[in-house]
């Protein structure tokens, strides 16, 4: 997948936006992104099940998109598959801003903007949407060699093991974003100016989201986070479980990166560092 390739697919599709600018984004998981013209964005699948993700992106975001007080990204148009591209794919709009991977939050006032973010995408979630299978905490933290790497076992085990004895979340399915991480929002002024990346959109427990209140805000921030939001006790328990997860998949990313590993950053193994010692 390459610009030309892309430039095509708009003359065929999209004659009205072929003209504009293009520019690919470095960075993605299951798509490949390129800003377009000014405002807008071109998502193309490149794993195997990213397809589906943004046919459930264009069918959801839409609804939710209106009613959130931060900008992400609305479906324009879904595209079809076609001869030279057998998958569909998305322009949507650009939000406009710095990912935290690069630039991150500084200003303890996002902890608000996050909470009324967060409180405005957590409504209950109709009966048919989309699970999100993101919200069951797994067996166990994960990474072993992660753990290793960054020692601590008994401050690791302790959150575990409390979040695994918390109440589980008994309350209705409530949409959830499934994957905030510095890399999935955009900083403006030091502060929390966007959120994208919805592929892991779906409904289940709010914890697996409360944990970005460790992952993406500045030291100090978390308790304001929970003041704002008002999450229960059980709640602020199990999300503490899911940012020691968030924190060692960082620093994973970030040895990968150091060993030249492709998809490896190595820039996101401070900021899983940092993320780690606000849990502990």
């Amino acid at each position: 997948m390459d610009d030309e390739l892309v430039r095509t697919l708009l003359k065929d599709q999209h004659p009205d936006l072929a003209d504009l600018e293009l520019q690919e984004v470095v960075g993605g998981w299951g798509n490949q992104m390129w800003r377009l013209g000014e405002d807008l964005a071109v998502r193309m699948p490149r794993t195997h099940g990213s397809p589906e993700q943004l046919r459930k992106e264009h069918r959801w975001m839409p609804g939710l998109a209106a009613r959130l007080p931060l900008p992400v990204p609305a479906p324009v148009r879904l595209c079809e598959p076609s001869d030279r591209f057998p998958n569909p794919w998305l322009i949507t709009t650009w939000v406009h801003g710095v990912p935290a991977e690069h630039t991150p939050i500084t200003n303890p006032a996002a902890a608000d903007v996050l909470a009324d973010f967060l409180r405005a995408l957590h409504t209950e979630a109709p009966a048919d949407a989309p699970v999100s299978d993101r919200t069951a905490l797994p067996q166990g933290l994960g990474f072993p060699e992660v753990q290793e790497y960054v020692g601590r076992h008994d401050a690791l085990r302790a959150v575990w093991e409390d979040a695994a004895a918390a109440p589980a979340w008994s309350g209705p399915p409530l949409w959830v974003h499934g994957d905030l991480h510095p890399a999935n929002v955009v900083v403006a002024d030091g502060t929390l100016a966007g959120v994208v990346d919805f592929e892991e959109l779906g409904s289940g427990d709010p914890a697996t989201d409360l944990a970005s209140a460790w992952v993406l805000l500045p030291d100090g921030a978390a308790d304001r986070f929970f003041d704002r939001y008002r999450a229960d006790e059980a709640t602020v328990r199990r999300a503490r479980a899911w940012g020691v997860i968030r924190a060692l998949f960082l620093i994973a990313m970030g040895i990968n990166g150091e060993k030249g590993i492709p998809g490896g950053k190595a820039h996101w193994g401070p900021a899983g560092q940092a993320a780690l010692e606000r849990l502990l």
